[in-house]
């Protein structure tokens, strides 16, 4: 079955229904364009929807030189975008859509009712209203040439389809969360057509530790909060944030770990494992704690001890149980110093599939300035199957929003250069 095969109807294939699909296709839609949105999911936006069950984290309202510098080695590529449609044009946006947002005490900003759902509404009805039309349940596998006419493939529930499209705009997500779409099953049918394609790597993740039985029993699941921790790579770049993360059966993860998960990532893959202090006591110097831990206890128990004079209670005195030798429990300067700087190895990142995000993707030096594969004129690409990562706070969605406007902006500006309108 062949769609949209009339030669003298031009159109706009986007492929993948998260942020930056929808987009692309809000941006191709009120530009003119006729537009297919196509997604293997039974419905679209559903990683932006498990994104915001907790509250939906939109994006950040920090200055533009720190907001930048989230995005490390892609900063130079994702500057122009965020420049043109950064946070404030994306709280605009969403206030268009007749949803209030508002910024937390963290910088981070929300929709006022905290949730995904409603703004997704609200975006697929103006998209319908507009034009677009969604065909779900569409896996894209590639393209097939017949007589010359490049034709994009999809596995539907009726049969195979081919789809003749004037531009496309590929937006298939990462490698995480496969059951939400994003599988990186597109990579092979890229390398297929020769796109340098970086390998996806976990971003935004958990690691593994290898905790003792006893411990995991006892404190698996538990909150360690406030902490500092610190790490320094091979390299001698020193990296160092304060927050809380939860400890797992296998590791850890959580915010403050997310965090720091690329160059603990990086340091993994280089050396076989990473090195991550944790300041148990954060606010209390190092002789505080050595005088405390110094000070009698009497008949006291060394937890009880702990806890009335460090506040260090807990998962944190279990860590504490876990990581140093029994020995330096009655030497006060040796567990102060654990106190304020306990070394916990990390063995592995937790597999991709756990990952909140991915890093690796479509290389920007396949791509030109316009974001358009230099390889496959008219084959644009946005959202996280680019090569860039970032952390959690908003980061992630802003350039997600950012890259599929520019995107659809671009695939609809190439259309009217090549006379396709």
């Amino acid at each position: 079955m062949t769609i949209g095969s009339n030669p003298d109807i031009r159109s706009a294939a986007v492929i993948g229904g998260g942020p930056g699909g929808l987009m692309a296709a809000e941006a191709l839609i009120r530009g003119g364009a006729r537009v297919d949105l196509y997604d293997a999911m039974p419905s679209v936006g559903r990683k932006f929807l498990l994104a915001g069950k907790g509250g939906m984290n939109i994006t950040h309202a920090e200055p533009d030189e720190p907001f930048l510098s989230r995005y490390g080695a892609r900063r130079a590529q994702l500057a122009p975008l965020l420049d043109a449609f950064g946070p404030q044009a994306l709280r605009d946006w969403v206030h268009g859509l007749g949803i209030d947002t508002f910024v937390g005490s963290s910088g981070r900003v929300f929709p006022t009712d905290m949730k995904a759902a409603p703004l997704l509404r609200a975006w697929l009805h103006r998209l319908r209203e507009a034009g677009v039309r969604f065909h779900m349940r569409h896996r894209w596998l590639g393209w097939n040439d017949s007589n010359g006419d490049r034709m994009l493939r999809f596995a539907a529930p009726d049969g195979e389809h081919s789809v003749r499209a004037d531009a496309v705009v590929l937006a298939l997500g990462g490698g995480s969360w496969a059951r939400l779409g994003s599988d990186g099953a597109w990579v092979p049918l890229l390398e297929k057509q020769g796109v340098a394609i970086s390998a996806l790597r976990p971003a935004n993740c958990g690691f593994d530790v290898g905790w003792s039985e006893h411990f995991r029993a006892r404190f698996a699941g538990h909150p360690v909060k406030p902490v500092v921790a610190s790490f320094t790579d091979s390299a001698g770049r020193m990296y160092r944030r304060q927050g809380e993360f939860v400890v797992t059966a296998s590791g850890v993860e959580g915010s403050l770990i997310y965090a720091l998960s690329a160059p603990l990532r990086d340091e993994i893959a280089a050396a076989g494992s990473a090195v991550m202090q944790l300041d148990l006591a954060p606010g209390k110097t190092l002789q505080r704690v050595i005088d405390e831990v110094a000070h009698p206890r009497g008949s006291r128990s060394m937890a009880s001890h702990l806890q009335s004079r460090v506040a260090i209670a807990g998962v944190k005195t279990g860590l504490l149980r876990e990581v140093v030798p029994a020995r330096d429990f009655a030497d006060p300067a040796r567990l102060a110093g654990a106190i304020k700087a306990l070394p916990l190895r990390l063995a592995a990142t937790r597999p991709i599939d756990e990952a909140i995000s991915s890093a690796g993707g479509v290389a920007f030096e396949s791509l030109d300035e316009r974001l358009m594969l230099q390889s496959m004129p008219g084959v644009f690409c946005a959202g996280e199957m680019l090569d860039w990562e970032a952390p959690t706070g908003g980061y992630l969605l802003t350039a997600c929003f950012a890259s599929g406007r520019r995107a659809g902006l671009e695939a609809l500006a190439w259309l009217k250069a090549e006379n396709r309108m």
